[in-house]
């Protein structure tokens, strides 16, 4: 099997689908326009499909010729909230929504991977599931995709799973790149209203306002963060709303701020959850005001298999040259649900280079309106999770 010869063949087929599929970007659980399309490219593929309940996911099991592993590779479909700010002739036709992070170079090559793969069904020693996700920005998809089977899809718990992820920047071009352990931090959310005693600007001492005290308590939280946790165990607190009054002259009765939180370990996080959510209560009652705090884990670590990682480096270098390959020196603060999934079975998670700039730190990056993704590297993206997922089951 030659799949980047074969990938190449598909190229334009799979560049197509992706510039379709960026300009029709959706939201959370349900898209339907995206699913469509997805079922309408493994049209005539020798797949078993089943339709998510709870959302428009997407699972296809292939079953190989002969017995062997079932290994779950997986693309994300969903967009971001976000209008776009490029010229390109296939930009986003949704306002107000926008392909920012490259998911739609995800679901086109994991579709340019079932059909490489499909190809060679009689000889494959195993099965495949290939998982097309909704959801991954913040509504749980993976979540919803294990609790209703994808991991047992192919009648039996798969015995590894492998995901890719476009990067706009920081990585070149066409360069893979992932490290064993953990890759991606935890993220859990922090929510605080302080609650006081709303009157007029000009009379503040008959009031308590809880404006001051939010601040103080975002202050005190940077502090909590650089003087209460291990340097080597690190984590993030960013706050990313902050709400209170309407007018200038109007002291309100509460003030309402929303932070992300990232960790990396189980006890960094089990603290910061005890320690800000005491240290938001404590500042607002030393002012006589109350503080209602609601802390939310939302998705675990990412963290790699540590052979599984070592694989995907060995495959890459093998396939591609060594040049396409670089580890990771250090994980990164965002957080990834396919955590959910390689907390459930051995696996790795990858950053794959898709920069349109010679120099990737002259690159918007993923989020940014301004994201761009070149989708020349579609066919190397497809042609690796097809080696890796056949790889894999030969391994047994």
């Amino acid at each position: 099997m030659d799949f980047r010869e074969e990938a190449a063949a598909i190229e334009g087929d799979l560049i197509a689908l992706r510039r379709e599929l960026h300009q029709i970007p959706e939201i959370g659980l349900d898209l339907p326009k995206t699913q469509a399309a997805v079922l309408a490219a493994l049209e005539g593929l020798p797949l078993e499909i089943t339709l998510g309940q709870s959302s428009t996911a997407v699972t296809a099991v292939l079953r190989g010729g002969k017995p062997g592993p079932a290994v779950l590779l997986r693309g994300d479909m969903d967009a971001l909230p976000v209008t776009e700010e490029n010229d390109a002739d296939y930009v986003s036709t949704h306002v107000g929504t926008m392909h920012a992070c490259g998911h739609d170079l995800h679901t086109a090559g994991l579709v340019g991977a079932a059909k490489l793969l499909s190809a060679h069904q009689a000889e494959l020693a195993g099965d495949v599931v290939f998982m097309f996700q909704p959801g991954e920005e913040g509504w749980d998809g993976a979540g919803h995709m294990i609790a209703e089977g994808v991991l047992e899809a192919a009648g039996r718990k798969v015995d590894a799973a492998y995901g890719l992820h476009v990067i706009s920047d920081t990585v070149p071009r066409g360069v893979f790149t992932t490290k064993p352990g953990p890759m991606m931090a935890a993220s859990s959310g922090l929510f605080v209203n302080v609650v006081g005693k709303g009157g007029h600007g000009s009379r503040p001492n008959t009031t308590l306002d809880p404006i001051p005290v939010a601040a103080e308590i975002i202050t005190a939280l940077q502090n909590l963060v650089t003087r209460r946790f291990n340097v080597w165990d690190p984590i993030v607190i960013t706050v990313g709303t902050f709400n209170a009054g309407t007018r200038h002259n109007i002291i309100p009765d509460n003030a309402k701020f929303e932070a992300t939180v990232r960790t990396f370990s189980e006890e960094a996080l089990a603290q910061v959850e005890k320690e800000s959510v005491k240290l938001a209560e404590d500042i607002a009652t030393a002012h006589g005001l109350t503080a209602d705090v609601r802390f939310e884990r939302e998705y675990p670590a990412t963290v790699n298999d540590a052979n599984e990682a070592a694989f995907i480096a060995e495959t890459v270098k093998d396939v591609f040259g060594e040049d396409r390959y670089t580890e990771m020196p250090d994980p990164v603060m965002g957080s990834e649900d396919f955590s959910r999934v390689l907390q459930a079975v051995p696996g790795s998670y990858m950053f794959y280079g898709a920069t349109v700039k010679a120099d990737p730190k002259d690159a918007a990056s993923n989020h940014s309106p301004r994201a761009a993704f070149d989708d020349s590297i579609l066919a190397d993206g497809a042609a690796l999770l097809a080696e890796l997922a056949v790889r894999r089951m030969n391994r047994g």
